[in-house]
């Protein structure tokens, strides 16, 4: 185990060739992630078949029909999916603020004492 007191905080500095290794393997693993953005963008465009009506579906077509009838079925994740993709994710926010005890003491006592 290390002694906290001889830790200096950025004691250890990464020499030149590590620094280069770091930097190239950045640089494949980000070319590997867009390479395979673009496959599978090339794929969830081509053709998938055809719909009840004949037309011609894609392949994210076909997929976001297929999670529809999941959702339907009662998968929570595939209900998930289909609200967040068509723009109905609600919104996350966290807020921090100073509030003074007494405040956060009487919403306290109007959640648990509601009379309803």
């Amino acid at each position: 185990m290390a002694n906290k007191d001889t830790l200096v905080p950025g004691g250890y500095k990464l020499s030149r060739d590590e620094a280069s290794k770091g930097g190239k393997n950045s640089v494949e693993s980000r070319r590997k992630k867009k390479q395979l953005r673009e496959i599978l963008e090339i794929l969830m465009e081509r053709n998938a078949g055809k719909d009840r009506e004949g037309n011609d579906i894609t392949t994210a077509e076909a997929m976001a029909i297929k999670a529809v009838k999941e959702a339907m079925n009662g998968d929570w994740k595939a209900w998930e999916l289909v609200r967040d993709t068509s723009g109905q994710k609600p919104i996350e926010k966290v807020m921090i603020a100073d509030v003074d005890q007494s405040i956060i003491d009487e919403v306290e006592r109007m959640v648990l004492n509601d009379d309803n």
